[in-house]
């Protein structure tokens, strides 16, 4: 199977912000919320030596995402296509994970809204989006719609220094997996949460370091997901009047 990948070079990174404000335009997403960001780090002592750099950062289509179990909505059998014609059957909840391309997606027809998966997500990559009628659930989605007419992710489009390179994994003659096998390419991950991230970084030691030592979660907040009270309340709302029918 495939499994869709990003690759970010930190030696390239400007930290101009047009990956996020292409995403944002692409999407419509609402301010204060975001699909995908740049967040500065350092000026800052590492072992590796002084370090100041950016951390761009997204849904990581995890190999094992623990906001696909979490969600409540009962599971549903879909059939999924690949682009050479092959299928398969899954059941699956309201966000799950794509069989043939690894991306992890959200099905905002069955979504209700209750937050479970942006409560359980350790990287904080998915948001409420409460300026529906009807909020749902939304994060980046490794533009899997600009994918299907043969275009590339909005942010990696518009990288002007060329710091995302984006592609199949599962490809021994893609880039990305040339990238991550032949130049140390990290993942964000800790003992605690080890889950699979395919978004990968490259760079200089030194910034690598600071950037694990910031960002990778440390706390396995999906065993202990508590949604916030109105939606919970929603939630159970819904349940009793399924039960009832």
């Amino acid at each position: 199977m495939s499994q869709l990948a990003m690759v970010i070079d930190l030696s390239r990174c400007v930290g101009c912000h047009a990956c996020a404000i292409a995403c944002r335009a692409e999407w419509s997403v609402p301010v204060p919320y975001q699909r995908n960001w740049v967040k500065r780090m350092g000026p800052e002592a590492t072992p590796k030596g002084m370090s100041f750099t950016f951390y761009p950062g997204l849904c990581n289509h995890c190999d094992d995402p623990k906001c696909t179990t979490v969600c409540p909505v009962d599971p549903e059998e879909r059939v999924f296509k690949s682009r050479d014609g092959r299928k398969k059957k899954m059941a699956v909840r309201a966000t799950f994970k794509d069989p043939f391309t690894g991306a992890v997606l959200i099905d905002k027809e069955r979504c209700i809204g209750c937050g479970n998966c942006v409560e359980a997500c350790p990287y904080g990559a998915r948001y409420l989006n409460e300026e529906l009628d009807d909020p749902k659930a939304d994060k980046c989605t490794f533009c899997v719609e600009r994918l299907a007419h043969g275009l590339e992710p909005a942010c990696v489009r518009t990288c002007i220094s060329g710091a995302r390179i984006f592609g199949d994994l599962s490809d021994k003659n893609s880039q990305v997996y040339k990238l991550v096998s032949t130049k140390g390419a990290l993942r964000l991950t800790s003992k605690e949460v080890n889950i699979g991230p395919n978004v990968y970084y490259i760079g200089k030691e030194k910034d690598l370091y600071l950037l694990k030592k910031t960002y990778a979660p440390h706390e396995r907040k999906w065993e202990n997901v508590k949604a916030p009270v109105r939606r919970r309340i929603l939630q159970a709302a819904i349940k009793k009047l399924v039960k009832a029918v």
